[in-house]
């Protein structure tokens, strides 16, 4: 067994791969840019070594300089995580000249799979389903739209080298080949190094559905089932779940057997995922291989009991697999979400800057459920610009679908991040949603679901009962601490009061306290816009962020922020402004008018904090809806902006080059 290894990766991939190799006795090395120097994997492993400044083109994606960080450190091994250097074929044996182990496939399997034209070409040659497509390079536009209309809209245009959505586009016209032919190649070409791009028939309405797949070095291959991973966002996985609500143990076993006999046409001696786009009838087509460890790879882990990460160095080591096919089962149900740092409210465009909270749930068990959290990051840490936005994969693993969704649900509700743009309101939401409940999935749910993007939801009866206990029960407890304040002018002596109106948002809800307060924990019966009473209990103190109790027998979980004159409750993925009155006081309250945002539909703001890459148009242009106005690159993603509207460029504020903070303008409109 290895005595030390390199992670060749930053983030919560290089934090999991430590914690493993920290378990099996090995010493670990970490490389870090200018950009992650107080990042937690480089305080977490034993040794760091700085590699280069913080675009990854010139630091992660450097083999001279990770090889040369081997070598001051002895390193005997490299595990490359995912993305980066993790499928180049170049790297293993860069590695292998410098009698450095690569923990990871042999570079033949990486070349024949690795590669989204190769691997079709090998999955052809071994009898594999594909789907339709033309697997050679394409040079030009023009070129890109004939084979897209030879094949049939929809098509969707691919980065060869690609993988995490990158370098994708799906086009239904021609002229959305054409652009979608030059995005791809420029995400391919800043994200990878490698520009080419090849086309595939666009399957309507599938799901996508991966085998996990080991091998070793002595011929043994196994699968460990499968991941469903069909609840994607512009190609890019949000949640996925094992094993998959659409299979039965016949389709399973078919596609395991596939994906293995695939697997050792190559000789493939490492973990890999072998992907499927399948039908709602059950049926599947080929995809591509994934040659490294998978961003989802927890689900498999929670319900197999395997670490991928562990047998991955197990078999560069040389050890035989310790598993046999008949010794693999899946033992209840896993779901995984994926925490970005975007901004569901503004179309997911990206944000950066500091984690001024940053409070997970708790790991371990709990109740029935187990709760992991992958990460990479602590509070304090900031989100930079230069990497994928993915900050945390929370997991949530259970007997059944439903209790696994509905712990996830929970754990969301108490996953305090602050001071960034986070997408945990929307994770929250998907969560309650009836078709993801139902296992009806695909991968347009989320554009079929949300077609005008994701908007605050407005709480239901029911909601509005628990988020107007939340409130009262808070106030209650903030005016009991104040009352009991040493120190105190003018000490309130007279009794509780309870008679209550909890405004939420434009809503106002009579609230009676029956009786309370009751200590260690809270009680208090409610009675709630003329209802019957409720009884609420809690152990929330003033100042802790997460509320926890039960609400008429109700487990909740919901996060409180203090706001004037009342407090912001998130909860089941809605936001809601509580302000909590005295009767008199809402009255007058009621008569108070209300701010009108100001008017900024003159300008083209800066919808993240990037960097723009061109500007389309020109001062005195007219410009028709749907065009495109300018690109603005954040994330290693280039995001196109168009006009709303028909208008008339007025002014231009920026030029390609220029770095730009949110909301800053762009252009001006006559």
């Amino acid at each position: 067994m290895f005595n030390k290894i390199l992670i060749a990766n930053r983030g919560e991939i290089a934090c999991r791969v430590i914690k493993t190799a920290r378990r099996m006795g090995i010493r670990t090395v970490a490389v870090y840019s200018d950009a992650d120097a107080h990042a937690m994997h480089v305080a977490m492993a034993d040794e760091a070594v700085h590699i280069g400044p913080p675009p990854a083109a010139d630091s992660y994606l450097v083999i001279d300089r990770i090889v040369a960080a081997c070598k001051a450190t002895g390193a005997e091994a490299v595990h490359p995580g995912y993305g980066f250097l993790s499928e180049r074929a170049a790297f293993a044996r860069a590695l292998a000249a410098a009698g450095i182990v690569f923990i990871g496939p042999h570079p033949g399997a990486i070349d024949a799979m690795g590669d989204k034209i190769e691997s079709k070409k090998a999955a052809a040659n071994a009898g594999v389903s594909t789907v339709p497509g033309h697997l050679g390079i394409i040079d030009s536009e023009d070129e890109a739209v004939r084979i897209a209309e030879a094949i049939g809209f929809p098509v969707m245009i691919k980065a060869s080298a690609g993988g995490g959505g990158k370098g994708m586009r799906i086009a239904w016209t021609a002229s959305e080949a054409r652009e979608g032919f030059a995005r791809s190649k420029s995400e391919a070409k800043s994200s990878f190094g490698d520009d080419r791009v090849f086309v595939e028939k666009f399957i309507v309405n599938p799901r996508h559905i991966e085998i996990q797949v080991l091998g070793d070095k002595h011929g043994n291959v196994i699968h460990l089932g499968e991941r469903e991973c069909s609840i994607q966002r512009r190609n890019q996985k949000v949640i996925e779940e094992a094993p998959s609500p659409l299979l039965d143990e016949a389709t399973r076993r078919a596609m395991g057997e596939q994906a293995v006999a695939l697997a050792k046409a190559v000789g493939y001696d490492s973990a890999g995922t072998v992907e499927f786009v399948a039908g709602q009838d059950k049926s599947f087509f080929f995809l591509e291989m994934n040659t490294r460890l998978q961003v989802e790879h927890p689900v498999t882990e929670l319900v197999t009991g395997v670490d991928l990460v562990e047998q991955m160095i197990r078999v560069a080591a040389g050890e035989k697999l310790a598993i046999r096919q008949q010794d693999v089962k899946l033992t209840g149900w896993a779901v995984e979400s994926r925490l970005y740092a975007e901004d569901p409210y503004r179309n997911f465009l990206p944000s950066i800057g500091r984690l001024t909270r940053y409070r997970p749930p708790p790991e371990g068990k709990s109740g029935e459920a187990i709760i992991r959290n992958d990460t990479g990051v602590s509070e304090g840490a900031e989100i930079s610009m230069f990497y994928d936005p993915m900050i945390a994969k929370l997991c949530a693993w259970a007997p059944t679908r439903l209790q696994a969704i509905d712990a996830m649900a929970l754990a969301l509700d108490e996953f305090v991040v602050d001071g960034i743009g986070h997408n945990i309101p929307f994770l929250s939401a998907l969560q309650h949603h009836p078709r993801w409940r139902e296992g009806r999935l695909s991968t347009g749910f989320i554009a079929e679901e949300f077609k005008d993007g994701f908007k605050p939801r407005h709480p239901d009866k029911s909601e509005h009962a628990v988020l107007a206990a939340i409130a009262v029960s808070a106030e209650l407890l903030r005016k009991d601490r104040l009352d009991r304040l040493t120190g105190r002018l003018a000490p309130h002596n007279g009794e509780m009061k309870r008679d209550w109106v909890v405004r939420l948002d434009d809503k106002r809800i009579g609230v009676n306290v029956v009786d309370g307060l009751a200590s260690s924990p809270t009680e208090i019966d409610l009675a709630i816009d003329g209802a019957a009473a409720v009884t609420i209990r809690t152990d929330w103190r003033l100042g802790d962020i997460v509320w926890r109790g039960s609400v008429d027998g109700r487990t909740v979980s919901a996060q409180l922020r203090p706001a004037l004159n009342g407090m912001l409750i998130a909860w089941n993925g809605l936001s809601v402004m509580a302000r909590p009155m005295q009767p008199a006081v809402a009255a007058l309250e009621a008569l108070m008018p209300a701010k009108v945002a100001p008017d900024t539909s003159r300008f083209l703001l800066c919808p993240m904090p990037g960097l723009v890459v061109s500007i389309a148009v020109a001062a005195g242009q007219e410009v028709k809806a749907g065009e495109t106005l300018a690109v603005v690159e954040a994330m290693k993603m280039e995001n196109v902006l168009r006009a709303e509207r028909d208008v008339i460029v007025k002014a231009l504020k920026a030029k390609p080059g220029d770095s730009l903070a949110v909301d800053a303008v762009i252009m001006e409109f006559a």
